[in-house]
């Protein structure tokens, strides 16, 4: 196994060019929503309707911060409150269709970002094919983390 085959040295490289990558994604604006507000609005989205101390402890933030959180979504229309339908005691916040849409322009504006890259004339067919190769272990090797 040579230098650029060691698993050390390769996950070193992909953290490093991955990080960059997601730095600069992150900077495409979002409709104004904080990044506290983006994640738990995709997390909720992700999961379905739960409680907000059980999306405070997947996101490992506090009750209180993820209350605050998910209040601002709540009065921008993005998150409802509902009952429980296994435990009418309890509520569960769902994501509205104005928040699926919120998430669905984010991720529209971030492909653009990420189209206008690849087609700007600095990436050869055979780079976008092995991106388009590598896309899946990256997504593969996320999920074994």
């Amino acid at each position: 196994m040579n230098d650029d085959q060691d698993p050390a040295a390769v996950a070193s490289a992909l953290l490093a060019s991955i990080s960059v990558l997601v730095r600069r994604v992150r900077q495409v604006p979002t409709g104004g929503l904080a990044m506290p507000e983006r994640t738990a609005l995709s997390r909720l989205d992700r999961s379905g309707p739960t409680t907000s101390s059980a999306l405070a402890r997947e996101v490992q933030i506090t009750a209180q911060a993820m209350g605050a959180t998910l209040n601002a979504l709540r009065a921008r229309g993005l998150v409802e409150r509902r009952p429980d339908p296994d435990d009418g005691r309890r509520v569960v916040l769902t994501v509205t269709d104005a928040g699926r849409q919120a998430l669905k322009d984010k991720r529209n504006a971030r492909t653009e970002l990420l189209t206008r890259a690849l087609t700007g004339g600095t990436f050869t067919p055979a780079e976008l094919e092995q991106l388009a190769v590598a896309a899946p272990l990256l997504e593969r090797l996320a999920q074994n983390i």
